[in-house]
């Protein structure tokens, strides 16, 4: 898909659907793909509910899949601005659309999933041809099965905070992702401190003032330590689940005023993509089925305990806002429920 090629999904008792990431085609791609210029655009439901289109095929989350008819008037621009809200604003005049019935829709929401795996907007032109490259459903969903993690390899890893520390990495058989666990102090019997940490280039690497990762990320190690026992997990789901270059996208549609959550609905994704069953699987490989988590986050919880680890403490983890992240924090208090 990141190279402009076109593939088949599969789904039992469906048609195959036949896909071309808009993102990576361009006109001579989809001219080849279509060449009696006979496709459609599925998109994804968040996406439709800003063309205005919910009204025509309501869906029940943002990232399940609305197909869109061709229209006279299509091409390669148009499609680019269907899939991309950052160019609402340069071109806010795109109809009008009619949605048509989706026929393969398992398919469909499975092709949503792999345009976020692979950290492509979630956007297809479907056509007819017959690719080359197919794929199962199935396999999607197995590429990010969490109880397929197993352990890479341990290593002693002296950190700044924490010079008794160990390192342990995990990774499944068909996921590129490497999550890891930073074991901090001797176990003690205890349940011991979590925290669940989604990976943050911009704020665990370059001090980004936009989100609060980087110093939660230091005061978690900190609290760890000082617990005497305890586990950070680093989880690589960045920007909720999303992936680096969507986030960045998220960050431009938050300059035009959107806050997080809408700017994820708006790109086509759920609110929070992530799947904190990887965390409860490092957890139980590392032998830890009851914990002390700290987070202020409610769905870690959830997440945690429906995958079986008891988490049998929340232990709160606010660190003061700056100028850059007051909306962002007050977003995470008044919409994703953060106990802040």
């Amino acid at each position: 898909m990141r190279r402009g090629w076109p593939i088949a999904l599969h789904a039992p008792g469906e048609p195959p659907l036949v896909l071309l990431a808009v993102e990576t085609a361009d006109a001579a791609r989809l001219a080849a793909f279509a060449p009696d210029e006979d496709y459609a655009v599925l998109i994804s439901a968040g996406r439709a509910e800003t063309l205005t289109l919910t009204n025509q095929r309501a869906a029940a989350a943002p990232d399940q899949p609305v197909l869109i008819e061709r229209a006279p008037w299509f091409d390669m621009a148009l499609a680019t601005a269907l899939a991309d809200p950052q160019l609402d604003l340069a071109t806010p005049f795109k109809g009008p659309f009619r949605t048509a019935v989706m026929v393969s829709p398992v398919a469909g929401a499975a092709a949503l999933r792999l345009a976020r795996i692979a950290g492509l907007l979630p956007a297809f032109f479907t056509g007819a041809t017959d690719p080359a490259v197919s794929v199962d459903v199935a396999a999607i969903d197995a590429h990010e099965d969490a109880s397929r993690l197993t352990i890479a390899v341990r290593a002693r890893l002296p950190v700044a905070q924490a010079e008794d520390a160990e390192i342990v990495a995990f990774r499944s058989p068909e996921s590129a992702d490497e999550h890891v666990a930073l074991l901090i102090g001797q176990p003690t019997g205890d349940p011991p401190l979590v925290r669940l940490h989604s990976e943050c280039l911009t704020g665990d690497v370059l001090g980004s003032l936009k989100c609060d990762c980087g110093p939660q990320l230091d005061a978690a190690i900190h609290r760890i330590r000082d617990a005497g026992w305890g586990i950070l997990l680093y989880l690589r789901q960045e920007g909720r689940g999303i992936g680096l270059v969507n986030k960045l996208r998220a960050y431009a549609l938050q300059d035009q005023g959107h806050d997080t959550v809408d700017a994820n609905t708006r790109l086509g994704f759920a609110v929070d993509a992530r799947d904190f069953g990887v965390a409860a699987r490092m957890l139980v490989l590392l032998g830890q089925e009851r914990v002390r988590l700290l987070t202020n986050n409610p769905a870690k919880v959830t997440g945690l305990e429906a995958a079986g680890v008891s988490v049998v403490e929340r232990v709160p983890h606010a660190l003061p806002a700056n100028p850059h992240n007051v909306r962002y924090l007050a977003t995470k208090r008044d919409r994703t429920g953060h106990q802040l």
